[in-house]
């Protein structure tokens, strides 16, 4: 078969729904396959950028011969503009050339031609289920926009059984269009320290000379930072202890910096690059993820496959993915969240009981088996 892929995401997010595409289109072109593939980006203003990630891709291909390149010289807002805004009929395959599979990692789903099968991922209907966490523009495009996509999709991956019972309840879609495809663990998250990190930690970020509570995640209403720190107050007034949020600020987060800018030992690193999250990750006494709605949550795995002891929400797709490795706590509830992070922060035989048992569950999440799957599901399609 003749492959698309929508690389846009991966090429202009440095996380979130981009690693995602990045880490499976990866897997997928490293796993031989009777494929062609065409990888296709909005590309506007990132040619130099382009141009070193299709090196990249030609270089971990199983068969490079089989990969081919299409850019479109438009930025991605205004490739959603035209095709999910205006909806202007120009197919996708005017710039990929004719393929019999057009896969969307990101949501939506641009034009195609009749004769042409539709593969969608749709990671969360977080817009629905809490639509007061995204700003009206936002919401009222996801709104519209994700609906219709899925609508004509002819395979949906779901990122959890979560968000497939999402999509079968709130959306109507037949379960048997929905496969639930895990993602995985990206090279680099293991629990074994380098020898100055946390050296490294302090002169870059300024922390560690305490021990912290770490969350990750960009920082926006649905992580429920605010909670979090709330129930983080007691425990930190001392002075002893900080919570360190690692995420780049994003929609309606500004009383989130507030918040954080008024308590002297909550820090907000901003957006942190890969190769510094795992030592972040192992420093930390325990790893905090409050959010009220998650697809399926990649922090979680990088925290247990890190040895760092995991307290998250229990709702939507965490407690599928955090099993039994981390204490369990609703989101909406600051006292049961301030509990559980002192019982981490103080009990070194729940520590070590929660570190053992997330080092064993991390890697049953692998962007290998997550292509395989894939590849799977393309040849169910052929």
């Amino acid at each position: 078969m003749r492959l698309a892929i929508d690389y846009t995401s991966a090429l202009r997010q440095a996380a979130g729904i981009g690693r995602y595409a990045r880490e499976l289109v990866d897997a997928i072109l490293a796993t031989p396959a009777p494929h062609d593939f065409v990888l296709m980006a909005a590309t506007a203003g990132l040619s130099q950028h382009w141009r070193r990630e299709q090196a990249r891709l030609q270089g971990l291909a199983a068969v490079p011969e089989q990969l081919r390149f299409r850019g479109l010289p438009l930025t991605d807002n205004w490739v959603a503009r035209l095709w999910q805004r205006l909806r202007v009929p120009l197919p996708a395959e005017s710039i990929t050339g004719g393929v019999d599979c057009f896969y969307s990692p990101d949501f939506v789903l641009p034009p195609l031609r009749s004769r042409t099968l539709a593969l969608l991922t749709v990671h969360d209907l977080s817009f629905i289920r809490h639509p007061e966490t995204f700003t009206p523009a936002l919401q009222e495009y996801l709104q519209k926009a994700v609906p219709r996509s899925v609508a004509r999709a002819d395979f949906i991956l779901a990122d959890s059984i979560a968000t497939q019972r999402d999509l079968v309840e709130l959306l109507h879609v037949p379960a048997d269009r929905v496969t639930v495809l895990y993602s995985g663990l990206s090279a680099g998250f293991q629990d074994t320290p380098e020898a100055d990190e946390r050296a490294r930690l302090k002169t870059r970020y300024g922390i560690g000379a305490r021990p912290y509570i770490l969350t990750v995640g960009t920082v926006q209403p649905r992580k429920n930072y605010i909670r979090l720190m709330q129930a983080c107050d007691p425990l930190i007034a001392s002075g002893n202890l900080e919570l360190v949020i690692a995420g780049k600020p994003a929609w309606l987060s500004e009383p989130i910096v507030e918040a954080a800018a008024e308590r002297p030992y909550t820090r907000l690193l901003g957006f942190v690059a890969d190769a510094d999250l795992p030592a972040l990750y192992r420093q930390a006494r325990a790893f905090a993820f409050p959010s009220l709605y998650e697809g399926f949550g990649i922090p979680v795995v990088e925290a247990m496959a890190c040895g760092t002891p995991v307290v998250g929400s229990a709702v939507s797709s965490i407690p599928e993915v955090v099993g039994d490795a981390g204490l369990l706590v609703d989101p909406l509830d600051i006292a049961g969240w301030r509990e559980a992070l002192r019982r981490v922060c103080e009990d070194s035989d729940l520590r070590a009981d929660l570190r053992a048992r997330g080092l064993s569950r991390a890697p049953q999440f692998s962007w290998a088996r997550a292509a395989t799957q894939w590849l799977e599901l393309i040849a169910k399609i052929a």
